[in-house]
């Protein structure tokens, strides 16, 4: 069966029908992370299809059209084709040509400050050699601006980028997404396919959704339809206030009416690093654990109330949790006052906190509950947990080269190869049976020594073809089999 996350696409909005009804809003012409000056505006009408007319009217002008250019050079593994076999083998140095190629693609963002700050997705901008904005017509004319990358965070999928417009811009206000309930009104505006500002109409179908496109997983669920070209563009309340950023699409296939389920980053998870991203680095607290999750088996042998919480499966050498007492087998249950009813709730609770700062943990350590005071780290980055990393987003996992260092906490005889430091809940890594420490050696049955080695050869893997890993778990060799998830 097709996995959930393999059907994930990375774009991203629909029409639902009219009903009566009458509701008020407010319009901003400020920036909705600065001080703004909100004038209190009235949607009265008779039938929500007229909100839905009067919200889309005010505030397509902050919507953009965001494309991007990348340059690829490839040579021998880029330009490889299986039809092309006999001919590469009698003209080996036509398939070595080194080769520039251009890949272009194209997404939604909207202005948040009025001097030409704009949010969007990192997927849209990512390795981005130019960024373009282009704004609908009525705006700037349909005008475009080269716009520069102010910072980016994989993790969480968003970016800010910055134009020079030359004139003060239309912003949007930013809601409260934690207010939202399931069945509330949303609108989208995009430019799906690159029909600029396209408004569409749905429905929040549930909230807190897991679909593991990352470690902060905590997605609207939206009946809405989403489509290419509409990933970093605003969901919106029935408020014209920005509650989520559109960002990727479930797709049931042709057997199932092709009928897309799309999902949003909600907007207080950008609150909590806003400052950070226009300081040009997204910092986040760091507890220095690695957790799993709590299973009825656990439950039993571990003599727990309930599968809520997180089991301490590791504590990392110096990190806060271990200075601070934290032990394998303890089961978090609470951090500052909020109760975790899941393992993935405290990585996503935890990094929307600023490192330095003093917090209270409630663990469960043989059957009683104990609180512990910890003063949060901030998390490293991935190059300072091993030398060179590769972050596997499409695979739902993150990899370091093997070091003696490694070899020895570890305790395992390689010398050679890559570490598994990072797996995504329910991603295609972990269904597969990959999990933190685990050794690849080989890669469809090709060695790999170190990540350059193993990115040359998955990077050769086509959506949908199941790759053979030989791995190393402790000193024990095994083979694990993942299947390679759809593109984005």
């Amino acid at each position: 069966m097709e996995s959930l996350y393999n059907k994930i696409k990375c774009f991203t909005f629909g029409l639902i029908a009219v009903v009566s009804i009458s509701l008020s809003g407010v319009y901003v012409s400020q920036s909705g992370f600065g001080p703004a000056v909100v004038e209190a505006r009235s949607y009265k009408s008779d039938s929500l299809q007229n909100i839905f007319a009067t919200i889309a009217k005010e505030k397509t002008p902050a919507v953009v059209n965001i494309s991007t250019k990348q340059k690829i050079k490839t040579g021998a593994h880029g330009m490889y084709d299986e039809r092309m076999r006999e001919f590469y083998q009698r003209f080996p140095w036509f398939q070595e040509m080194p080769r520039e190629q251009e890949r272009q693609s194209l997404g939604s963002g909207f202005v948040v400050e009025s001097d030409g700050y704009i949010l969007t997705n990192n997927h849209v901008v990512a390795k981005a050699d130019e960024i373009t904005v282009t704004f609908g017509d009525g705006h700037t004319n349909g005008k475009e601006y080269p716009a520069k990358l102010i910072a980016a965070d994989p993790k969480l999928d968003i970016a800010l980028i910055k134009i020079d417009a030359g004139k003060k811009l239309q912003t949007l206000e930013l809601g409260d997404s934690d207010k939202l309930q399931v069945g509330e009104w949303v609108i989208a505006i995009g430019n799906p396919f690159g029909f600029a500002q396209s408004v569409t109409v749905g429905v929040v179908s549930a909230k807190g959704r897991t679909i593991g496109a990352g470690p902060y997983d905590n997605f609207i669920q939206t009946d809405a339809s989403i489509n290419p070209g509409n990933s970093g563009g605003p969901l919106l309340n029935t408020k014209g206030q920005v509650v989520g950023i559109n960002s990727a699409i479930f797709t049931g296939g042709a057997s199932q009416g092709n009928i897309g389920i799309g999902f949003a980053i909600p907007i207080n998870a950008i609150h909590d690093v806003y400052d950070d991203l226009k300081k040009g680095k997204v910092k986040r607290g760091w507890l220095g654990v690695m957790i799993q999750t709590v299973t009825e088996e656990l439950k039993t042998a571990l003599g727990l109330p309930s599968v809520a919480g997180a089991l301490v499966g590791n504590v990392f050498e110096g990190s806060p949790a271990g200075k601070a007492g934290v032990l394998r087998g303890d089961v978090i249950v609470e951090f500052n006052g909020k109760k975790l009813f899941r393992s993935d709730d405290l990585p996503r609770i935890v990094a929307s906190v600023k490192p330095g700062t003093n917090v209270e943990i409630k663990v469960i350590r043989n059957g009683k509950q104990k609180s512990i005071r910890i003063k949060l780290g901030e998390m490293p980055a991935e190059k300072e947990q091993g030398g060179a990393t590769s972050l596997s987003e499409n695979l739902g996992m993150s990899l370091t080269n093997m070091t003696p260092e490694i070899a020895r906490k570890l305790g395992v005889d390689v010398s050679e190869g890559v570490v598994v430091t990072e797996v995504v809940p329910g991603g295609p890594a972990a269904k597969a049976g990959f999990r933190e420490g685990i050794v690849i050696t080989e890669v469809k049955q090709i060695r790999v020594r170190n990540i350059d080695e193993y990115e040359k050869v998955i990077s050769g893997a086509k959506p949908g073809e199941s790759i053979l890993f030989y791995v190393r778990r402790g000193n024990n060799p095994s083979y694990l089999v993942m299947k390679m998830p759809a593109e984005k």
